[in-house]
């Protein structure tokens, strides 16, 4: 079986459709003849982004849901897996990004990045997880972030949430493996998409998008090409983030003193601009 028809006619749900990664692994599901739940919880928002996929007929579809809130979380999976007879895909990638300087965050900080970008997994997987026990088969694909495997600086609390879904995500492959089960994390790079205009200066100006960045529907591609090989951590771009996960792994003087001086720069711009992109 290709990377295509590993997805082809496949039950995927993913979730923070609305935009960016989400919105790119959805049209490529699509793509690769998947039916789609586009979950998002703006229902105009999730109405819109399906709109623009309307060429892909009944395959597309939708689900209203706030990630943050278990029971909406749970009614959305399951009512999707009731409607489609079955669930193969679960993608949770819903999450948000803010940098800022550690001392000066606060507990309310904390609860907002965990709340999305870590229990809105945990939510995902505890809904689908008995879903797919009891079909023998399913796959449970969670995005954390290159963050999640290198300690960039001035970032703590969103490091902590991607290193939490990057250990649950593997943990759960060896877990459920003879189960049938897989599981795969995408840990993306700087990737292009809306996220950096979120992230504001001290005037309440969005940031833009690095010039650097990867394409979204090229992480898509990527990403759902290594998914379907069952790989379990997925770096995206490949390159130069999986040179520099394996540097920091060993100890590497060099990548050590490029964290160093990275948290140096980050900090003198958070503490002169608010941001450091």
């Amino acid at each position: 079986m290709d990377a295509s028809d590993y997805y082809r006619e496949k039950i995927c749900i993913v979730t923070g459709a609305n935009s960016g990664i989400g919105f790119a692994l959805s049209e490529e599901l699509l793509k690769r003849g998947a039916t789609v739940y586009m979950l998002g919880r703006d229902p105009a928002k999730v109405a819109g982004a399906a709109g623009k996929l309307s060429s892909h007929g009944s395959r597309v579809r939708t689900l209203v849901a706030d990630v943050t809130e278990q029971q909406q979380v749970q009614a959305a999976v399951e009512g999707a897996a009731a409607e489609a007879g079955r669930l193969d895909m679960l993608f949770n990638n819903a999450g948000i990004f803010r940098p800022q300087l550690y001392e000066t965050a606060t507990l309310g900080d904390w609860q907002t990045m965990i709340e999305t970008n870590l229990w809105s997994v945990i939510y995902g997987v505890h809904a689908a997880l008995p879903i797919m026990l009891r079909q023998g088969s399913g796959h449970v694909v969670n995005t954390a972030s290159v963050a999640g495997l290198d300690p960039f600086p001035m970032q703590e609390i969103y490091n902590t949430t991607k290193y939490a879904v990057v250990g649950l995500s593997e943990s759960l492959r060896y877990g459920f493996a003879e189960k049938g089960i897989a599981f795969s994390v995408i840990c993306p790079g700087d990737i292009a998409t809306p996220i950096y205009s979120k992230v504001t200066d001290r005037e309440g100006r969005g940031t833009e998008t690095p010039a650097h960045a990867y394409p979204a529907d090229a992480a898509a591609t990527y990403s759902l090409d290594r998914v379907a090989e069952r790989k379990g951590i997925v770096v995206v771009p490949e390159q130069p983030y999986t040179d520099l996960w394996r540097g920091y792994v060993v100890g590497d003087p060099g990548v050590e003193a490029m964290l160093v001086r990275m948290a140096h720069d980050r900090r003198v711009l958070l503490e002169t601009r608010g941001t450091y992109i």
